[in-house]
C-alpha cells in the first residue's frame, strides 16, 4: 500500500514521540529506589507498660513422678459371697434388701419349691418302706430261729432292710441339700446369709420365680466391706510410671476435704481396647465404713523414686493449637512467644517443663493475660 508524503511524516513523528516516552519511563524507574518492607514477627509482642506483667523464674525441684487417674470404690472379690438356691421355685417372702447389713445365718427370703416337695414325698415313702422291711426282717429272724426258713431267706430280708435305710439316708441328704429341714419337713425353703456383710447385689423380688442354678443369676451378693478396693483406669502411655508398691493419694467426691492414701497391689496385664486403659488396684482398710462401693475417686499415683525436674507456674503456659507456649522478655517493651513442652502438674500450682526452658529462665507468670493484651493491640 502506497503512503502519501504527509502520512509518512506523521508516522515518523508518532514513532519518535513514543520512543521518547518509553525512555523517560525507563529512566524514571531506574532512578527511583525500590523499598522492601519486612513482615512483622507474630511471635513478638510490644507492650506499653511491661511493669504490669509479673515475671516468674524457672526453678529445679526434686520430686517423684505423679500420674493422675480416675477410680471407683469396689468390694474386695475375695470377701464377696454369692447367695444362690440349688433348686427352682417361687419367692413368697423377702426379708432383706439391697444395701442392708446382714449377719451370718440371718434369714434373707423364703420360697416354695416343687423339687423339695418331691424330695419330702420320697423321704416319707422310703420311711414306710423301711418300716415294712424292718418288720419282715424281725419275722425272718424269728422263723429262722425256729428252723422254719432257710438262712438264704434271712439274708434276703436283711438286705432289703439295709437298702431301705440307705434310701432314707439319701432322701434326707437331698432334702438338706435343697434347703429343707428334716425336723419340720416344711415345703418352704429358707435362704439364709452365708456370711456377715452388706448386700451389694439383689436379683430377686417378692413373688418372683427362681430358676435352677445353672441358668439363674445370684439371688443376692454379700460383701465384707471392712476392706475394699479402689480400681483406677490408667492410660497406656502412663503405665510405665506406675509400679507395684507405689503410693497413691486420692480424694472422694463425697469427702473432698479428706486425703486418703493407699498402695498399688495389682496392675492388670490386659488393656481395655475401647479406652486404652489398664485397671490398677489399691487395697484399703475400711473398718470405719467410710468407703462405699461405687464412690468416685480422683487418684494421684506417686513413684517411690524421685528425680530433678524444671518447673514453672501453671499459669505461665498457654495451650494453643495443641501446643504449649510461654512468653519470655526480649527487651524492655517486647516479649517473645516460644514453644515449650509442658509436663504434669506437680502441686502448689506448679507444672513440669519437659523441654524449651531451663532453670533460671525468666517467663511471664500470666500467659493468658499477655496473650489477651497482644490481641487487643
Amino acid at each position: 500500500m502506497k503512503l502519501t508524503l504527509f502520512e509518512m511524516v506523521l508516522v515518523v513523528g508518532l514513532y519518535s514521540l513514543t520512543s521518547c516516552s518509553v525512555e523517560r519511563l525507563v529512566d524514571a524507574s531506574e532512578k527511583t529506589p525500590t523499598k522492601i518492607e519486612s513482615a512483622p514477627d507474630a511471635s513478638i509482642l510490644e507492650v506499653q507498660h511491661p511493669e504490669q506483667y509479673t515475671l516468674a523464674t524457672v526453678t529445679a525441684r526434686r520430686s517423684a513422678d505423679e500420674v493422675p487417674a480416675n477410680g471407683t470404690v469396689a468390694p474386695d472379690v475375695s470377701r464377696t459371697v454369692p447367695v444362690n438356691s440349688l433348686t427352682g421355685g417361687r419367692v413368697i417372702e423377702i426379708h432383706a434388701r439391697l444395701g442392708d447389713e446382714v449377719k451370718k445365718g440371718q434369714l434373707l427370703l423364703k420360697m416354695v419349691s416343687q423339687d423339695l416337695s418331691s424330695a419330702i414325698a420320697d423321704y416319707r415313702k422310703f420311711q414306710a418302706d423301711e418300716l415294712i422291711a424292718r418288720r419282715q426282717l424281725d419275722r425272718a429272724k424269728l422263723l429262722f430261729s425256729r428252723g422254719a426258713i432257710a438262712e438264704k431267706d434271712l439274708q434276703i430280708a436283711d438286705d432289703v432292710d439295709v437298702r431301705a435305710k440307705f434310701d432314707i439316708e439319701t432322701a434326707g441328704q437331698k432334702i438338706t441339700l435343697l434347703g429343707g429341714d428334716l425336723k419340720t419337713m416344711s415345703h418352704v425353703i429358707e435362704i439364709t446369709a452365708p456370711s456377715t456383710g452388706v448386700i451389694v447385689e439383689q436379683n430377686v423380688t417378692g413373688g418372683a420365680g427362681v430358676k435352677s442354678l445353672d441358668n439363674s443369676p445370684n439371688l443376692f451378693t454379700i460383701a465384707d466391706l471392712s476392706r475394699v478396693w479402689v480400681l483406677c483406669d490408667v492410660y497406656e502411655n502412663n503405665l510405665a510410671q506406675v509400679r507395684m508398691g507405689d503410693f497413691a493419694e486420692f480424694r472422694l467426691n463425697a469427702y473432698p476435704d479428706r486425703l486418703l492414701r493407699g498402695r498399688v497391689s495389682n496392675i492388670s496385664r490386659i488393656l481395655d481396647p475401647a479406652t486404652r486403659t489398664a485397671k490398677v488396684r489399691l487395697e484399703l482398710d475400711n473398718a470405719a465404713g467410710l468407703l462405699r462401693p461405687g464412690m468416685f475417686a480422683v487418684v494421684t499415683f506417686r513413684s517411690q523414686l524421685s528425680r530433678e525436674r524444671s518447673i514453672a507456674p501453671s499459669s505461665a503456659f498457654l495451650r494453643l493449637h495443641d501446643r504449649d507456649w510461654v512468653f519470655v522478655p526480649s527487651d524492655t517493651k517486647h516479649f517473645r512467644r516460644i514453644e515449650v513442652q509442658a509436663g504434669a502438674q506437680v502441686g502448689d500450682g506448679m507444672q513440669e517443663v519437659l523441654s524449651g526452658l531451663k532453670p533460671g529462665d525468666r517467663i511471664v507468670a500470666q500467659a493468658l493475660q499477655m496473650s489477651s493484651s497482644g490481641e487487643n493491640q
